[in-house]
């Protein structure tokens, strides 16, 4: 009896468990959610306007430093015999006025930045100081062919940080940048060449006071003028608006 019993209700029960189970496999036979465009699926927001927080090295980016003041840099020597052969003249001369506004300096230089997304696989940073714009690539982009450029070829991708169940998603956008035209870390001739690759890592933080604070770690190899990758950060702050917002073209002496 017992036996017939159950041989009687496993109709029923495989009934009620195949719902239970497509439902767990994310809906009617086992289809799971489109995978998000990387705007959707951005952990922080990076759009808007931000402003430099100048709290380390204020000498070299407040002013050009003087010649020969290369503290902090793991130059080469031929790092060290380019740069003191700088001369601020010749670049105005022959109108190069930008090797200071390159992907790896921009985000040192005393400035604001306004951050957007133009479609949901590309976002835009635009900086006011020397007039530059970068684009971050995000999934399979293929950079065109061409002569490498200022602010060069950005992949870019989100970190993110393991989180326990249910707990809000969170983490960064690492972008590596290749393919740059040779430029210079600081104003006064401390250069990096067109062999240079570029990491940066961007992090949101919130201050205590409400502050949204945006951290920029930024990592530069080049085997021909740095013996070591030379790592640096840059942080700024958010703003309401876009006071203070100023392009304004690059320049050797200032």
């Amino acid at each position: 009896m017992a036996h017939r019993l159950s041989i009687t209700l496993l109709p029923l029960a495989i009934a009620v468990a195949l719902p239970l189970l497509a439902q767990a496999q994310g809906g009617r036979g086992g289809s799971t959610p489109p995978p998000q465009n990387p705007k959707a699926a951005a952990p922080i927001d990076l759009t808007g306007y931000w402003v430099s927080v100048v709290d380390e090295d204020w000498r070299f980016r407040m002013v050009v430093p003087p010649p020969r003041d290369y503290e902090g840099v793991p130059m080469t020597p031929a790092a060290v015999k380019f740069a003191d052969a700088w001369d601020p003249a010749k670049d105005e001369a022959s109108g190069d006025l930008c090797k200071a506004f390159g992907a790896p300096a921009i985000l040192r230089q005393p400035e604001h930045l306004h951050i957007t997304w133009p479609d949901d696989h590309t976002l835009r940073m635009d900086a006011d100081t020397g007039t530059q714009t970068r684009l971050f690539h995000f999934g399979d982009w293929k950079a065109p062919a061409g002569p490498p450029t200022l602010q060069g070829d950005s992949i870019a991708l989100w970190e993110m940080a393991r989180t326990a169940r249910g707990s809000v998603p969170h983490g960064s956008l690492k972008v590596t940048t290749s393919h740059l035209k040779a430029g210079y870390l600081r104003k006064n001739g401390v250069p990096y060449s067109e062999n240079a690759d570029l990491t940066e890592y961007y992090d949101v933080l919130k201050e205590h006071n409400g502050d949204t604070m945006l951290v920029v770690t930024i990592v530069v190899t080049d085997p021909q003028y740095l013996h070591e990758p030379f790592i640096i950060t840059s942080h700024f702050k958010k703003q309401d608006s876009d006071a203070g917002w100023k392009p304004t073209p690059c320049t050797v002496r200032w």
